[in-house]
Parts: C-alpha cells; structure tokens; sequence
C-alpha cells in the first residue's frame, strides 16, 4: 500500500499563493485606513457638535458673537477630560444653571443627539 503526499502551501522560498497573501495584505490595509479615516471624521463631528452646543448654550446666556465663540471653545475644550459627552453635559448643566436658567438633562442630551447628526454630515460634506 503506498501512500502518496501532497502540499497545498508553498515551503518558503516557493511561488503559488503570493498573490494571495498580496490581496490579504492589501485588504488589511484598506480596512486600517478606512478605520483611521473613520476616527478621524468622528473626532471631527464630535468637535463640530461641541462647538454647535456651546453656541447653543451661548444664546440662551445671552452673549454676544466674540464672547459666544470663545464659550464654544471652552465646552470643545472640556470634552477632552475625559472621552463621551458627559463632560459636555455636566458643563453646560453648571453654566446654565448658574445663570439661573432651567435647562434639563434631557433637553442638553437630545440637542447633543440633534447637532451631532448635523455635525457628522457637515463634516462628511467638507471631506
């Protein structure tokens, strides 16, 4: 009885699958650049959003245009303590409350929710 052996693989050295481990390769690195193109454009959004709430919350203080941009830079600011929006939220909770105006958690929440759809597709349009 004899028995007859076969290799699939090439050894080292050998040709046959290269082309292969090429397209494997060439996908892995297009899913690792659409993946950083994706973290980019979502930190940019994000940006964007905070920005588009601390303008929000600038009106309902009733600052000027100079003062309402330099507030949108601080809330743009605060969400880099720590990652998620909360950091957003608690800020414009605090400031808003301390001028005396009733603003829920669910109206900072769901106009977080609203200007980050605007956000993101501001910031896909731009790219």
């Amino acid at each position: 009885m004899s028995t007859t052996w076969s290799r699939s693989l090439p050894l080292s050295g050998e040709s046959g699958h290269n082309g292969t481990i090429a397209v494997f390769d060439h996908r892995e690195k297009a899913f690792e650049t659409k993946f950083a193109r994706d973290e980019e454009l979502k930190f940019r959004a994000t940006a964007r959003r905070n920005k588009l709430i601390g303008l929000w919350a600038a009106r309902k203080l009733g600052m000027g245009d100079q003062e309402a941009a330099d507030y949108a830079r601080t809330v743009v600011l605060a969400d880099l303590n720590r990652v998620g929006g909360r950091d957003v939220a608690a800020k414009l909770a605090v400031d808003l409350a301390g001028a005396g105006l009733t603003v829920t958690d669910d109206e900072i929440q769901a106009t977080l929710r609203d200007l980050m759809t605007r956000a993101e597709l501001e910031v896909r349009t731009e790219a």
